[in-house]
């Protein structure tokens, strides 16, 4: 939007703070290569277009707005004479994108001095090398800090990921070898009282009553019941009575196993009534050994799956594999991070997902909002963690007003009043040192705000903290050039 020209005065511009240790050379410079503009109520410039002007307000009153998802939010609202936006790191040149960074416009007619980039660039350059000099050096030196303290905390999330990774592969790892050695003894022992049945006196129909009696059992296996602790006793009670009844010294010892198995008296009256008297004794230890190796197969494939499942949701979570851009099912990202950090979470804080299986996939850079997830969790984590250690960790998704809202909800102490409006501020931290580098809300905010043009705040009382993350459902341009 243009304003209407307007004669520049260099008494009035020299008015202006920015201005007021200038000589007159440099004062009539800025009149002659810049301009006043009066501008009506209404937009000035719009955040993301192409900054060509500085601009310094001579009178009137200003709102400086930023694009938060949908809605433009107001930062700034001022009516100071000398308050300057627009093209601030016009003397940077090229080596950095020159747009506007936010959105301007004015609510009641408002004069300002206007300079074209270019010539803010050169002034700036011939009348202040040394500050130009001193300003590159903290905006490259911050930007080149705050990439190295980012991917610092990215390789702290990746040990702590890989330390959990470890913890929950090496459980089923080892119960699958565990199980593996104890399979090998059972099976020996198998051969060896097979060995002892085909040298007895057991007819054809008996051997094969007993090889009908074994498949059935195997069978049952698999169908066992879950009992509760009392039911399993009160079974096993039943059984050791009636092994001992028939003459089974070790009666105490397979009732355990029978009840896992999902074995009860009646059964053991059918194996009864299907074989002989004599061999009763060998068919309850056969059957015994045959129930231990179907029970430790299936811990075999139990553990094995739970490793199978744990490297599905590592590449989940690193979307190795996967398009860096694509429709994703946010569930699909919050159960595989929620597993990486199931670790780290412990057993003092209860997990509760309420999620709205209704809701659609959404256009998303996904390992970068698993990186959000694990942020955001982690520090649900240490607020629960200071507070003792025992708490809930609640991850709702549901529809908020055409947006994507996954909400991570924790029982810690909360943020404090004065904390609150700074917690997504670069390098702002509550954590002791060496916990936290403060960057993990930063880097979360950017890839919700500037990446997915979605928004990210945050609600809290002691008890009781909410951080939101809300998405657009439709595509827009993703940003490639956003740096996480």
């Amino acid at each position: 939007m243009s304003g209407r020209i307007m004669p520049c005065s260099p008494k009035e511009i020299s008015s202006l703070f920015l201005f007021e240790k200038l000589s007159p050379e440099q004062l009539g410079r800025l009149c002659r290569d810049g301009r006043v503009e009066l501008f009506e109520p209404g937009p000035v410039y719009t955040e993301g277009d192409a900054a060509t002007c500085f601009f310094v307000m001579i009178e009137g009153t200003v709102v400086l707005s930023r694009r938060v998802g949908g809605d433009d939010v107001e930062v700034t609202r001022s009516s100071q004479s000398g308050v300057y936006a627009g093209a601030m790191q016009a003397y940077i040149g090229d080596r950095v994108r020159q747009v506007y960074n936010n959105s301007m416009r004015v609510t009641v007619p408002t004069r300002f001095f206007v300079l074209p980039a270019d010539v803010f660039a050169e002034v700036m350059t011939d009348w202040f090398p040394m500050a130009v000099h001193l300003l590159e050096g903290l905006f490259f030196g911050s930007k080149s800090a705050q990439a190295t303290i980012g991917q610092r905390e990215r390789l702290l999330a990746l040990g702590s990921l890989s330390a959990g990774l470890t913890h929950e592969l090496n459980n089923p790892a080892a119960a699958a070898v565990r199980a593996t050695a104890t399979l090998r003894e059972r099976v020996a022992k198998m051969r060896h009282k097979l060995a002892v049945i085909a040298e007895g006196p057991f007819s054809r129909e008996a051997l094969a009553s007993l090889i009908e009696v074994q498949e059935r059992t195997a069978e049952r296996v698999a169908k066992a019941p879950v009992l509760s602790p009392i039911e399993a006793a009160d079974r096993e009670d039943l059984l050791t009575d009636w092994l001992d009844d028939h003459g089974m010294d070790n009666g105490w010892q397979l009732a355990p196993t029978f009840v896992q198995a999902g074995l009860d008296v009646d059964w053991l009256e059918q194996v009864a009534a299907a074989v002989d008297t004599e061999i009763l004794p060998g068919a309850v230890g056969w059957l015994n050994y045959t129930i231990e190796t179907e029970l430790l197969m299936n811990e075999i494939e139990d553990s094995t799956t739970r490793i199978s499942h744990l490297v599905d949701a590592a590449k989940q979570y690193s979307q190795l594999d996967r398009a860096p851009y694509r429709v994703v099912d946010v569930h699909e990202l919050l159960d595989s991070t929620l597993l990486m950090l199931s670790g780290k979470i412990g057993a003092g804080i209860e997990v509760v997902k309420e999620y709205d299986r209704t809701l659609p996939p959404v256009p998303a850079y996904p390992a970068e909002l698993n990186q959000v997830w694990t942020n955001l969790i982690d520090n649900a984590v240490s607020a629960v963690n200071s507070a003792g250690g025992t708490g809930t960790l609640t991850v709702r998704t549901a529809l908020d007003h055409e947006r994507l809202l996954v909400e991570f909800r924790d029982t810690g102490p909360g943020v404090p009043p004065e904390n609150k409006d700074r917690i997504f501020d670069p390098f702002f931290t509550t954590k002791p040192v060496g916990e936290g580098t403060g960057l993990g809300l930063d880097i979360s905010w950017r890839i919700v705000v500037n990446k997915h043009h979605g928004s990210l705040r945050v609600e809290s009382v002691p008890g009781d903290t909410r951080f939101q993350v809300l998405l657009p459902l439709t595509a827009e341009t993703p940003d490639e050039e956003e740096t996480v």
